[in-house]
């Protein structure tokens, strides 16, 4: 199957639940709501409310008032079809129908996020026996300094070092 051909399946499905949400909760289907589910599974990754806001009114043409986003938001996240994160001080949201499970890894100097897939975790995980509780899935947050961070403060150790053999 082709990635376009899999993207359209994903919004058919998406669209497919936020129609019975609401016809069965008698809430009215308004483009709106749509415009922003499109723009929301055509973006790749992690966006923040404004980065939605400019797609749907540079991309779609369609402009929409922040409440509006952040309200719909709101509701796709009470469907399932959008998760919230919180990293370092920014929120974030990710589309996630038939993805509520990964992990994040964030650097604490820079705030770079990346995706980490790891077929073991999620395992592990699908196994665990919690009292009580059905697993849906799960978003882990893995904490350190990236690669390029760490160079960087090598480097800065290192010219510290060089200047303290020089004096």
């Amino acid at each position: 199957m082709k990635t376009s051909e899999k993207k359209d399946g994903v919004l058919q499905a998406v669209e497919g639940i936020l129609d019975h949400y609401l016809e069965t909760n008698k809430h009215r289907k308004t483009p709106e709501r749509y415009a922003i589910l499109r723009a929301v599974y055509a973006i790749e990754g992690h966006f923040t409310l404004d980065e939605l806001g400019v797609k749907l009114s540079e991309e779609y043409k369609f402009p929409v008032s922040r409440a509006t986003l952040y309200n719909t938001l709101n509701l796709f996240m009470e469907l399932r079809l959008v998760i919230r994160h919180r990293f370092q001080g920014t929120t974030k949201y990710e589309a996630c129908y038939a993805d509520n499970s990964h992990c994040h890894q964030i650097c604490t100097m820079c705030g770079k996020v990346t995706e980490v897939r790891s077929p073991e975790l999620a395992e592990a995980i699908n196994q665990m026996h919690l009292k009580r509780f059905r697993k849906d899935g799960f978003t882990l947050y893995i904490y350190g300094i990236c690669s390029t961070c760490q160079a960087t403060l090598t480097r800065q150790k290192n010219s510290k070092k060089l200047n303290k053999e020089k004096e």
